[in-house]
C-alpha cells in the first residue's frame, strides 16, 4: 500500500492529535501522553521489551525466516490469565521513538531477513506505530505490516491504521460481558472486538498468501480456547461467519495454560476477609479464578472446531501435512 503525500500528512497530524487527546482504544482515557499516562501506563514513546525475528507464529506468518516481532510492554487489558504478563503487566524494556521504532522495522527486513513486521500488542500504542510505519516506508520499508492484537481496539484505530496494515490478526478471547469484565477487567470487550474486527476485514478482506504459502495480505483470527467456555467460543465462531465471512481464516489454539493470576493464592483483606468473593467457586476455594485453574480438554478443543465447522467456516491454521505451509 501507498499513501499519497496528502494522506500521509493528514495521518501524521491525526496520530500526534490523539497523543493529545488519547482516545485510541475503548477506555477513552482522554489524557495528554505528552504529560501524563492513562490505563495503559505508556506515554509518547513506546516501550519495547524484544524486537527480533520469531518463529512462535503461524507457519504461514513466521515462514521460513521468521516474523519480524515486535513485543510491546503493557497493555489496555488486564488480563487474569495473560500467557505474556511478563510483558504485558509489566513496564520491562526500552524506550523508541517513533523513529526510532520505525528504524527498528528496517534492520527487521534488511539485517534479519524476516517476511514481515509483526506487530504484538500494539492497541495502547497505535498513533505511534502510524508515524513509525509512515517513518520506515520512506527509509525503504516493503516488507507486509501485521497488526497483532488482543481486539480491544476502536473504530478510530482501525481507521488511522487504514492503509497502513496489511495483516490484521485480532485474538478474539471472549464473548459475555460478565465473563470479560472478571478475566479482563473490560465488560465492553467483546463489543469493541466485534465492531474492530468488522472494520478490519472491510480494509484488508479474507487473508491471502505469496505463490509459496507467506501470508501477505487480509484478516486471520485468532481464538484461544479457555476451560468451561465451550458456549463463548461456539458464538465467536458463528459470528466470525455470519458477520465477518466464511472464508475467513481463523487458527483455534489449544495452548491455554493456568498463569499470571490463576491458581495463586486469594488475597485477604487485613481483618482476614476474601476480597474476592465473588469469583465462580465461593470464597471456600483456596486459589483465585479456580475455574480456568486447568488446561483445556482434547473434548473442549473439538467441541469449539466442530462448532466452527457447523457455523460454515473451512479454513483453519492446522498443522501442515507436507514440508511447506498451509493456504
Amino acid at each position: 500500500m501507498t499513501l499519497s503525500s496528502r494522506d500521509a500528512a493528514l495521518k501524521r497530524s491525526r496520530a500526534y492529535a490523539h497523543l493529545r487527546n488519547c482516545n485510541l482504544c475503548p477506555r477513552l482515557c482522554g489524557v495528554n501522553r505528552y504529560e501524563k499516562t492513562g490505563v495503559c501506563l505508556v506515554g509518547t514513546d513506546v516501550v519495547v521489551n524484544v524486537i527480533a525475528p520469531h518463529f512462535g507464529e503461524e507457519p504461514c506468518v513466521q515462514g521460513h525466516n521468521g516474523s519480524g516481532s515486535v513485543f510491546f510492554s503493557m497493555c489496555n487489558l488486564r488480563c487474569s490469565f495473560c500467557q505474556n504478563h511478563d510483558i504485558s503487566h509489566q513496564k520491562n524494556g526500552f524506550n523508541l521513538s517513533p523513529e526510532q521504532l520505525g528504524e527498528w522495522f528496517v534492520k527487521l527486513q534488511e539485517v534479519g531477513s524476516t517476511h514481515n513486521i509483526n506487530l504484538i500488542t500494539p492497541e495502547h500504542v497505535v498513533p505511534q506505530v502510524a508515524l513509525a510505519i509512515m517513518h520506515a516506508r520512506e527509509l525503504g520499508l516493503t516488507i507486509p505490516i501485521i497488526y497483532n492484537t488482543s481486539s480491544y481496539d476502536s473504530l478510530a484505530s482501525i481507521e488511522l491504521l487504514d492503509g497502513l496494515v496489511d495483516i490484521y490478526l485480532p485474538d478474539f478471547k471472549v464473548w459475555e460481558p460478565s465473563t470479560s469484565k472478571r478475566l479482563l477487567k473490560a465488560p465492553d470487550y467483546a463489543a469493541a472486538a466485534r465492531e474492530s474486527i468488522k472494520a478490519m476485514h472491510a480494509q484488508v478482506g479474507d487473508l491471502c498468501f505469496t505463490g509459496d504459502g507467506i501470508a501477505k495480505k487480509g484478516l486471520l483470527v485468532r481464538h484461544l480456547v479457555m476451560p468451561g467456555l465451550e458456549a463463548e467460543s461456539k458464538k465467536i465462531m458463528e459470528f466470525l461467519a455470519e458477520m465477518v465471512s466464511t472464508d475467513c481464516f481463523v487458527n483455534i489454539m489449544e495452548q491455554y495454560h493456568p498463569d499470571a493470576h490463576v491458581g495463586k493464592s486469594r488475597r485477604k483483606t487485613s481483618g482476614g476477609k476474601d476480597k474476592e468473593a465473588e469469583e465462580p467457586g465461593g470464597s471456600h476455594d483456596d486459589v483465585r479464578y479456580s475455574d480456568i485453574n486447568r488446561a483445556v480438554t482434547n473434548d473442549e478443543i473439538s467441541s469449539v472446531r466442530k462448532a466452527a465447522e457447523a457455523a460454515g467456516l473451512w479454513r483453519f491454521c492446522d498443522p501442515p501435512g507436507h514440508d511447506g505451509f498451509n493456504i
